[in-house]
């Protein structure tokens, strides 16, 4: 036996296309992308094969007894949701709600949330026509259809009930006969190709090739986004020039965050049909302009609703984390790209748990990296109202609370896939159970035990029947430094960035270790500001705050956990950091904490008990505490009620260095992210406890 032998492999999409030139591999026990299609990097393993363990259920069970569990029990526009034999709303908030709803039961394995969606689903079904359209008769747009189709997706997958597939298969009959219907001035144009999620899908189940001929038709009738990615007109200097259309015509709608957050895949998925390397350069050409123009902590960019800038100070609304976080879940599995994954978990950990409250029973309509004041007065938002980053039910438009339900669940969905050599790749780490088909269609189970992204050490248990030989691919994470792997004896290192492929015989029982250190490291942001990181987590000033009750324009419905929350901060903000990147982690201290029942939560968070129907203060501080050295600058101060952009630093001030406190950005309602610092050279030695 060979022990303690150190192994390197690197894989990366370049090396698969090396490995299909040289003769392709198709996975024999999932259906990949069968020709005239491109190959891609990964499959999507269907609904139900990844069940989330640990902390992940905790977030994911939280979602369940909050919003998502309970949002069509109240909510007018699901009560009486015409995709729900209602006479309501018949347009796009029912297919967004089962968007998220469907994984979430299937997850969970919960019965009563399955038979609340079987009860949806069973209407859309029978809305089904001769001609292939189906839904709502009040509806006659096909923008609500292409949330719909992936609903069926999603659904069928989890329950083999063919008429969702018959439903699928007669709509795109009804697309390929008929007129094309995708106008660039109307949301069904500028997210046309959102049907190609499911377009492919279908075809990889049916192999009828007519599926390919509608989707071409879509990409060739619909908004360009290929050439808007290559030419990107809304830079930096459209933003400083205010030439960013701020309107819902033509021009306004290639702007709108959402429209950019979807459209991001639009090319990646395209790529798989042209196998033109013009749409795959536009996809990563498209993640670098939005860094670079308008990107925000947290893997995320701005758009308070049109792309507002890198200001700590602009928003960036929910709907579009969540869209986001999809387009990189279907792009990684076309490209196979780990600079995809690691901006997953940076919006799954960070922006998404940072916009909602710790037991998703509110949520914001923006979020700020710098945000230290909730309320509904005034902001520098580009269109958005004034309510719009309130903790809430519906503090701007509905679509968000209609939308923001599918994060999580994809996302817990997404964490491993299936390869093309018969094997299992983990795309992003969280606890959770994948049961999958591996080799020859032996079926085993990898029981991922982890506290990441709080802890960096991860095991893997594998349970089999019989021994039986897999390739397992696992990713190594671009920010990860000496990250080391053992497994039967072994030991193996990778290099950041890379993912590192183990093919052995595998036997029940078999353990894979592997130990990611969690060291810090400083981001630079706006006006020469730093971010600190740890891992896959920003770390934020934990503000002291008043959480205080509010009534917004509109009835909240006070219904169980409904609330609408104004946060008030109760402590100092205005600090700036002492860090030197030369010499990390001099002057921090990690404190790690229990993961207890709500992860991202801080303690003086209110917090729904639905045992004495009254919210209740939280005590417990969040999985990792990091002290820090920062100092006040007075000049800093608020305007248009947020905290006024960074200082320029370094900063030079008198003032004495106090101790403060940060926390996971998903943990702080209240938060300054993109920090401001110290010139050394001015600071005195003296030290006194901060907040």
């Amino acid at each position: 036996m060979i022990r303690n032998q150190t192994i390197i492999f690197l894989v990366t999409a370049t090396i698969l296309l090396i490995q299909a030139c040289s003769g392709r591999k198709d996975n024999t026990n999932y259906k990949g992308n069968p020709p005239p299609l491109l190959q891609n990097a990964f499959i999507r393993l269907p609904l139900g094969s990844i069940r989330p363990e640990g902390w992940l259920r905790d977030q994911l069970q939280a979602q369940a007894d909050g919003l998502t569990g309970n949002l069509d029990d109240f909510w007018p526009d699901l009560v009486n949701s015409a995709w729900h034999g209602g006479n309501g709303e018949s347009w796009e908030r029912g297919p967004y709600y089962l968007d998220g709803l469907v994984p979430l039961a299937w997850l969970l394995d919960d019965e009563s949330l399955r038979e609340k969606a079987k009860g949806w689903i069973a209407s859309i079904l029978a809305g089904s026509t001769d001609s292939g359209w189906y839904g709502p008769p009040g509806n006659s747009d096909r923008w609500p259809l292409a949330v719909a189709n992936k609903v069926l997706m999603q659904y069928y997958e989890a329950t083999s009930d063919k008429r969702a597939l018959d439903v699928l298969m007669n709509y795109f009959r009804y697309i390929r006969s008929t007129q094309p219907d995708w106008p660039d001035s109307e949301w069904r144009g500028v997210r046309a190709m959102e049907n190609a999620v499911t377009g492919y899908w279908l075809y990889r189940e049916t192999k009828e090739a007519w599926i390919l001929e509608a989707v071409e038709s879509i990409q060739a009738n619909s908004r360009d986004w290929t050439s808007y990615y290559e030419e990107f007109p809304w830079d930096s200097s459209a933003n400083a020039e205010k030439r960013i259309p701020l309107n819902w015509k033509e021009d306004g709608l290639t702007a709108h965050v959402v429209n950019n957050a979807m459209a991001i895949k639009y090319p990646g998925l395209w790529y798989q049909q042209s196998k033109n390397e013009r749409y795959r350069n536009a996809v990563f050409d498209g993640i670098m302009k939005y860094d670079l123009h308008h990107g925000q902590a947290g893997g995320r960019f701005s758009g308070d609703e049109h792309l507002s800038g890198k200001s700590p100070v602009r928003g960036t609304e929910l709907c579009s984390v969540v869209e986001y976080m999809f387009s990189l879940e279907e792009l990684y599995a076309v490209f196979g790209d780990n600079s995809l994954a690691d901006r997953l978990e940076s919006l799954a950990f960070n922006s998404l748990p940072g916009t909602t409250t710790a037991d998703m029973w509110a949520h914001q309509y923006d979020q700020q990296s710098n945000q230290v004041l909730v309320t509904g007065d005034p902001r520098d938002w580009s269109t958005n109202g004034n309510y719009s980053n309130i903790y809430g039910l519906m503090p701007n438009f509905a679509c968000c609370l209609a939308n923001m339900h599918q994060g999580w669940p994809k996302f817990a969905a997404s964490l491993w896939m299936a390869t093309n050599d018969n094997g299992l790749a983990a795309v992003a780490y969280s606890p959770c159970t994948v049961s999958a088909r591996v080799g020859k269609g032996d079926k085993v189970t990898i029981r991922e035990e982890t506290d990441y992204p709080f802890r960096g050490k991860i095991l893997l248990t594998i349970s089999t029947d019989k021994n039986v030989r897999f390739p397992l691919y696992l990713r190594i994470p671009g920010w990860a430094d000496d990250v080391s792997i053992s497994y039967k004896g072994r030991s193996a290192e990778a290099e950041a960035g890379s993912s590192l492929r183990i093919d052995e015989k595998w036997k029940n029982g078999d353990e894979i270790i592997i130990d990611i250190p969690m060291k810090l490291r400083l981001e630079r942001r706006y006006n020469n500001s730093v971010s600190l990181l740890r891992g896959p987590l920003f770390f934020s000033l934990g503000i002291d705050r008043d959480y205080r009750s509010t009534r917004l324009n509109y009835d909240n419905f006070s219904y169980k956990g409904s609330v609408d929350w104004e946060i008030y901060p109760q402590s100092p903000w205005n600090y700036a950091l002492l860090a030197d990147e030369n010499s990390l982690p001099r002057g921090f201290s990690v404190i790690e904490n229990s993961i207890e029942k709500y992860p991202f939560a801080d303690r003086g968070d209110m917090i729904w008990s639905p045992d004495s129907g009254r919210y209740i203060e939280w005590e417990k501080d969040p999985p990792v505490v990091i002290s820090a050295r920062g100092i006040r600058i007075p000049e800093w101060t608020m305007k248009n009620n947020s905290a006024d952009i960074p200082p320029v630093s370094p900063v030079k001030t008198s003032l004495n260095p106090e101790i403060i406190r940060l926390v996971p950005y998903g943990s702080a309602k209240l938060r300054i992210t993109e920090f401001p610092v110290a010139d050394p050279s001015y600071v005195r030695e003296t030290m006194r406890p901060g907040n």
